[in-house]
């Protein structure tokens, strides 16, 4: 056998290997005899078969078998000990090849193209991105204290609608004669009425029941975000949504919310033995501030991945990658539709890998077995913490080790953990800044990140 390399381009590599009879002979043999030995063939006892009927029979198909094992291994072996670092997978190069007679040849010749990650160079100065520290307000923690005492507190359903009622229903959009727009807003919405901006269309909702109709001006009655949620509405739609919409009860709900209490405390934080308002005030914003610091962490490194692909300027196989693409047989992809979105879809998620293979070289991003068990136990040791219970050292360990083998409960672990060792990278080599912002512009910039996406 003898496998040899050239170079198309700096990326762009076609690899040469040829097989010869001695490569495989003996394999092959080995089969034949086999065969022979098990075959059954219409007029002869089992094994009894003449030699030479079981290579016109069989000898085309073992051949081809062993001549493809070999030639596969080969090729992988070959891309490990020369150290190629390749993007996607070898492509055969069909042309060149031909199509082998396996039945009557002897000695083969395969072609396979190949092409290699490019050179990243990235450079970090160019990556001006600070992280974000929210620091909550005394609003922040009054609304999460108003959301707690309502999720634990007690759930009814009135027959009649009061101001702080959470409603529920049809709404369907209305032309200029007041009757039901055709293609227009038809969807089930829910929402709270103290939401509704306008006192009048507020207090047109109070003391409303089941099956009742309320028309009103969506516009006026929420803000545009709110119009975005309660009706499902796109961002530009919801700027211009000036109809309006005529509402049917299907029913409310309310909440009287649970009393700020030492039941409560126990309930939200169990086992930190808080007594008074003062200190679960305290917990409630070490608890928001830490989800504000993973979720800061997030939006850092979206902004830092934008940037690495603003500022890629390695060069791109993209002809090599089209064919790869078009090769795995994906459905509905063309090479006309390919061509279409290549550079706003295909591209941008190209460069990203060769990004990403250039920051493995940095430090490793993907997290060992175990750091994902590690990670699985301090979660198991949390849970049972909150839930009052306790379990052993020895059946934490297998449990984690059962949660980590298993690739699909495990696998948002991995990406946290992959997510947690990129932003390490990029911290340890951008040395951001951190800039104090409220929650209101922390949300205002998530708002905008969203849409970039």
């Amino acid at each position: 056998m003898n496998i040899t390399r050239e170079s198309l381009n700096n990326l762009e590599h076609r690899i040469k290997i040829e097989i010869v009879e001695s490569d495989y002979a003996e394999k092959v043999t080995k089969q034949l005899k086999n065969y022979k030995n098990h075959a059954q063939v219409p007029g002869f006892r089992k094994g009894m078969a003449p030699m030479g009927m079981i290579q016109r029979m069989y000898k085309g198909a073992i051949t081809a078998d062993e001549v493809q094992n070999l030639l596969n291994e080969s090729l992988f072996k070959y891309i490990d000990d020369e150290k190629l670092n390749i993007v996607g997978s070898p492509l055969a190069n069909e042309e060149l090849t031909g199509k082998p007679d396996m039945e009557h040849g002897k000695d083969f010749t395969f072609y396979f193209d190949i092409a290699t990650m490019p050179e990243v160079k990235i450079d970090w100065s160019k990556i001006d991105v600070k992280m974000t520290e929210v620091k909550v307000d005394k609003k922040e923690i009054d609304t999460q204290i108003d959301n707690i005492t309502r999720q634990h507190g007690k759930f009814e359903s009135p027959e009649t609608i009061a101001e702080n009622d959470f409603i529920y229903g049809k709404a369907v959009e209305l032309d200029k004669s007041g009757n039901e727009k055709e293609g227009g807003l038809n969807v089930f919405c829910s929402f709270e009425v103290s939401t509704i901006k306008d006192e009048e269309i507020r207090n047109s909702f109070i003391g409303k029941k089941k099956d009742d109709k309320i028309r009103f001006a969506a516009n006026k009655a929420f803000k545009t975000e709110d119009l975005e949620r309660n009706f499902r509405l796109d961002a530009d739609v919801a700027k211009k949504f000036k109809s309006e919409v005529e509402l049917t009860v299907s029913g409310a709900s309310r909440v009287t919310p649970h009393e700020v209490n030492e039941e409560l405390f126990n309930i939200v934080f169990p086992g930190k033995e808080i007594k008074d308002a003062a200190a679960f005030r305290k917990a409630l914003a070490a608890d928001l501030e830490a989800s504000y610091k993973d979720n800061s962490e997030i939006l850092f490194a979206n902004k830092v991945r934008h940037a690495l692909l603003e500022n890629f300027d390695a060069e791109v196989p993209e002809a090599f990658l089209k064919r790869w693409i078009l090769s795995r047989g994906e459905k509905d992809i063309t090479a006309e539709k390919l061509d279409a979105e290549w550079a706003e879809k295909y591209l941008p998620a190209m460069k990203w890998e060769f990004i990403e293979f250039a920051l493995q070289q940095i430090k490793p991003l993907n997290p060992s077995h175990a750091e994902v068990v590690d990670e699985i136990k301090t979660i198991i040791k949390r849970n049972n913490a909150s839930a009052g219970e306790k379990e052993s050292d020895e059946e934490i360990d297998r449990l984690a080790n059962t949660i980590a083998n298993d690739q699909q409960n495990s696998r948002s672990i991995i990406d946290r953990l992959y997510h947690r060792n990129l932003v390490n990278v990029f911290v340890e080599q951008i040395k951001p800044e951190t800039e104090k912002i409220s929650v209101k512009e922390y949300n205002e910039r998530v708002r905008e990140e969203n849409k970039k996406i």
